[in-house]
């Protein structure tokens, strides 16, 4: 049976799940700015009550974005590192769709808008619906104004809005069942998607692993 660890660092949260002996354990903060101090601790305290070491993963899996710049980096910073160091592959999963998955495990929700505040008057939008315990992407993902936003051309039935871009919801032409605007990624819904991505056989190598941000200049203040 596989061992799969998964951690975030993408918004203000914080997170780690592990799968061992087939059973999932995770922990989760939401720490703003103290993502760098408080990854590794967390890592080791979650394997230390598992039972287990870092050399019985098989996989890591990480979000891979959008999410905020810095927090990006974390992750990929240490996900690169230690799966080189183990010689493992690793499974970058969208934070939109971690949001949707919690969303769903939460709520019992199946179709979902996710939305990421991205700053600089914008959100980070994705829609997901549910096929066999996943949820899937309908579309594309992508960063742009609130009032852009929009659901798939295809979309029936009720949607759910999750994450904290529904802080802009009065300026989102969509109509939904429910909302939760304070909703943050939780490495334990990573760690279900990732699962589905380890089943496919999409495990990359770590050199390939790459920030997703969606926006060409994250890092460039606007012009004045």
């Amino acid at each position: 049976m596989s061992t799969l660890l998964a951690l975030d660092t993408a918004t203000e949260a914080c997170s780690v799940a592990l799968l061992h002996d087939g059973k999932v354990t995770s922990h989760y903060e939401v720490i703003p700015r103290l993502h760098a101090q408080k990854l590794l601790p967390m890592i080791q305290q979650l394997l230390a009550d598992a039972g287990t070491t870092l050399q019985a993963v098989d996989a890591i899996a990480f979000g891979r974005g959008p999410g905020a710049f810095t927090g990006v980096r974390i992750a990929i910073g240490v996900v690169q590192g230690l799966a080189f160091a183990l010689d493992r592959p690793v499974l970058p999963v969208s934070n939109l769709a971690v949001l949707a998955q919690r969303a769903h495990r939460e709520h019992g929700v199946s179709q979902v808008a996710a939305a990421i505040d991205a700053r600089m008057d914008e959100v980070y939008w994705g829609c997901y619906r549910e096929t066999a315990g996943e949820m899937r992407l309908v579309g594309a993902e992508a960063v742009l104004p609130p009032e852009v936003a929009a659901l798939p051309t295809d979309a029936c039935g009720e949607w759910f809005g999750a994450g904290t871009g529904w802080g802009y919801g009065e300026r989102i032409a969509v109509s939904l069942s429910g909302q939760d605007a304070g909703m943050l990624p939780h490495a334990e819904d990573l760690l279900t998607l990732a699962r589905f991505a380890w089943e496919r056989g999409e495990a990359i190598p770590a050199d390939d692993a790459q920030p997703v941000y969606l926006r060409d200049k994250v890092a460039t203040p606007k012009a004045r």
